[in-house]
């Protein structure tokens, strides 16, 4: 991998289950390989969970681990925030990082009650440059994504140096991508090109999940296809490359 050149993927996860009642199943498993699979630097996950009760006792294979340090590959640390607690358990956001990770935060940026919302914030080094990561999954509502979003760029004023680069990736449920002209005013910047649809996985019909940077140049972007990926989740992974 070229010196200056670096991968980050975004995957909603779906909590590491497919389908719904007696037939649901567990695809945890699978995605531990897909995730090896995007040989990415930085990997941002939602809908991870940290634990939960019921599925435990359900699926006879759930891992013993929190999901975020069992999907890590050989080599990579995990960080997990917790966005929403439920009856069984909680579930949020995660970063895997095959470079250091120095230190990382949260923020809740819930818009109303019905929807527990927050960002994971993990200062990185890659190739010996720092790079801050937030992690989102912002709302359903598009009038709470827009306040969310507005909370998520006074978050980084706030709390990351200027100067230094900044990643805003995630499934920000932005159907037509309408957040994109607030984050342009704001200096970030995603690749934008054909194919990019990663929701619903089976028959991708729209971009919910974006990669954008401020102090990286985009450089291209994937999404991986095919009947196993359709399987896994009801999203797809992207994956964008940004050169320093």
């Amino acid at each position: 991998m070229s010196g200056s050149l670096v991968r980050i993927a975004t995957y909603n996860i779906h909590k590491g289950v497919q389908g719904v009642g007696p037939v649901r199943r567990l695809e945890i498993h699978n995605i531990g390989h897909a995730v090896e699979q995007l040989d990415a630097d930085i990997i941002c996950l939602q809908e991870v969970r940290k634990l939960h009760r019921r599925e435990e006792k359900h699926f006879t294979r759930w891992p013993q681990l929190p999901q975020a340090e069992f999907l890590a590959p050989e080599g990579y640390a995990s960080i997990y925030q917790t966005n929403a607690t439920t009856k069984h358990g909680e579930h949020g956001n995660a970063l895997l990082s095959r470079w250091p990770i120095l230190h990382n935060a949260h923020e809740d940026v819930s818009d109303h009650r019905f929807e527990q919302r927050g960002l994971l914030h993990a200062h990185v080094v890659v190739h010996d440059h720092p790079i801050h990561v937030v992690v989102l999954h912002l709302g359903l509502i598009a009038s709470s994504r827009a306040r969310q979003i507005l909370k998520v760029l006074a978050f980084i004023e706030r709390e990351i140096p200027k100067g230094e680069p900044v990643v805003v990736a995630g499934d920000l449920n932005d159907f037509g991508a309408k957040l994109r002209p607030a984050m342009k005013a704001a200096g970030f910047l995603d690749f934008i090109g054909a194919g990019q649809f990663t929701f619903p996985s089976r028959l991708p019909l729209a971009q919910l999940d974006f990669v954008y940077a401020r102090g990286l140049r985009p450089t291209g972007v994937e999404v991986p296809r095919g009947p196993i990926w359709g399987r896994m989740s009801d999203h797809l992974p992207l994956i964008a490359e940004f050169h320093l």
